[in-house]
C-alpha cells in the first residue's frame, strides 16, 4: 500500500506542515484523499491544541469561538467533517488546487493513482478583487 506525502503551500509557493499518510490504496478519489489529509490534520491539531490551526481551510466563526473555549478547558474543539466539508466546497470553487505528482486534479471524483508515491500538494489561491 502506498504512503502518500501531503503538504499544503501558498500561493507564493511557501510550503507549510507536511504529512504523511500510510497505508493508502493503489488508487483513490480525490474527494476521499482531501477528506483524509483534513481529518489527519484535524486530529493532530485536536491532539495540540496550543497551536493555531494551519490547515486546508480555515474554521468556521463558531469554531474559532469553541477553539477559544477548548483551549481553556483543554478539549479538542474542531469537527473533522465539517472541515473536510468546508475543503471539497473550497476546491469545487478554485480557492485551492490539488497537484498530484505532475498533475493537476479537476475534479472531486477524479480517480488518484498513489502507486510511485507522488508527492501530494495543495496550493492555496488568493481570490482576485473586482475580477
Amino acid at each position: 500500500m502506498p504512503r502518500a506525502h501531503l503538504r499544503v503551500e501558498s500561493p507564493l509557493g511557501v510550503p507549510g506542515p507536511a504529512l504523511e499518510l500510510p497505508d493508502l490504496p493503489d488508487r483513490i478519489r480525490a474527494r476521499e484523499l482531501i477528506r483524509t489529509h483534513v481529518r489527519e490534520e484535524v486530529a493532530r491539531h485536536n491532539l495540540d491544541g496550543s497551536l493555531p490551526f494551519q490547515g486546508l481551510v480555515a474554521p468556521t466563526a463558531a469554531e474559532h469561538s469553541l477553539n477559544s473555549a477548548a483551549r481553556r478547558t483543554g478539549r479538542p474543539a474542531l469537527d473533522w467533517e465539517e472541515q473536510a466539508d468546508l475543503a471539497e466546497r473550497a476546491f469545487e470553487k478554485q480557492r485551492f488546487v490539488l497537484i498530484v505528482g505532475d498533475r493537476q486534479v479537476e475534479s472531486l471524483e477524479e480517480n488518484v493513482d498513489l502507486t510511485g508515491e507522488p508527492e501530494i500538494v495543495f496550493v492555496k489561491l488568493i481570490p482576485l478583487v473586482g475580477g
